[in-house]
């Protein structure tokens, strides 16, 4: 029997001996309630599940979280806490990343008998092994982001704005479906595609650059990541040779990557290629990161990481080169770790470049 993402979080709660967890992260709200409101927290504990919000989402709530008891805060959020938890119960969890020192303080003297216990992931670490009708969302996102590359192909026009581009692309991914934007889009033109972060600026393309494109869409809350760069006329050697060596050094990460694999050892796969051809100082950020209800999710494809892949993780794959006063590329997917391998989801076209 597969047991439900809140069976799964109330059998964490038991193997550290908690009597409930408060959780306040938005994203972890959404996970396990369904709610997609701005305002609430959750309660959970080992005979109760409490969906707690204001009066604004009470209908709201009722309608996506079925299964969850909905309460209305009518004063501080920590005096509705005070109101619910069963007298007797010794330890409530709290989120330590999310619940900021004052409203702990105010939690500590409402509940002053209670041990109040930092945690950190236990939610996280549900999300990131993704089940069914995640992938099914998150295809949608990827989906949505492939077309955007398409439009790009016929949009990335010398003496266009980068700006206008990175407008025009939102505009696009919305009109077919998209809720908003992944995250600001990166669009770096000629010598500012050495800046890995380069957001779109007032710059205009020009014949003869490179142009690195960053994107993603939002559908009913999950992310898509992908990176293409192009080529405004025929490359240079130079430059066909970096995107060059950028896509063997994507390939051979994918390649690498599957069920048990370290995720330093996806990095190395990328890394080594790039140093092997020199320019192993021009990249200095991570292979990948794993993709979800948040653009930027666990577990990290990085030299420091120790996690190990396993099946239903989704993970970006995006190595790069950045040579500052030249330029960049950086060529990025989204890959599923599934019991055979690994299962690229993003089908936009990378092995030509060439617009």
């Amino acid at each position: 029997m597969v047991l439900t993402r809140l069976e799964q979080l109330k059998s964490k709660l038991a193997a550290q001996g908690l009597d409930g967890l408060v959780i306040t992260q938005a994203k972890n709200r959404r996970y396990l309630s369904g709610f997609t409101g701005s305002e609430g927290f959750l309660l959970v504990l080992v005979d109760k599940s409490y969906l707690c919000t204001d009066f604004r989402y009470m209908e709201q709530a009722a309608l996506q979280a079925p299964g969850w008891e909905i309460v209305k805060i009518d004063a501080a959020w920590w005096e509705t806490i005070k109101q619910l938890w069963p007298k007797g119960r010794q330890r409530l969890g709290f989120e330590a990343q999310h619940l900021i020192y004052d409203n702990w303080n105010k939690l500590t003297k409402v509940l002053p008998t209670v041990d109040l216990v930092p945690t950190s992931g236990l939610v996280e670490s549900l999300r990131v092994q993704k089940d069914e009708q995640e992938l099914i969302l998150l295809k949608q996102a990827i989906a949505l982001a492939d077309k955007g590359a398409a439009y790009l192909r016929s949009s990335l026009v010398p003496g266009y704005q980068e700006r206008d581009i990175a407008l025009e692309l939102e505009f696009f991914l919305r009109r077919h479906g998209a809720e908003g934007a992944a995250f600001p889009f990166i669009v770096a033109s000629g010598v500012r595609g050495s800046l890995p972060h380069g957001e779109a600026s007032e710059k205009r393309l020009e014949l003869g650059e490179l142009v690195t494109v960053d994107f993603g869409a939002v559908y009913q809350g999950y992310h898509s990541d992908l990176t293409r760069t192009f080529s405004l006329g025929l490359p240079t050697s130079k430059q066909k040779s970096i995107y060059e060596i950028v896509l063997e050094a994507q390939l051979k990460a994918i390649a690498a990557a599957g069920p048990g694999v370290p995720c330093a050892y996806v990095d190395r796969a990328a890394r080594d290629v790039i140093a092997k051809a020199g320019y192993d100082q021009y990249f200095g950020h991570a292979t990948g990161h794993g993709v979800g209800l948040a653009i930027h999710e666990e577990p990290r494809l990085s030299p420091q990481a120790s996690d190990i892949l396993l099946p239903g993780m989704v993970v970006t794959v995006e190595p790069g080169i950045y040579l500052p006063g030249w330029g960049g590329v950086r060529t990025e997917d989204v890959v599923l770790i599934t019991k055979q391998g690994a299962e690229v989801l993003s089908q936009a076209p990378k092995e030509t470049f060439v617009l």
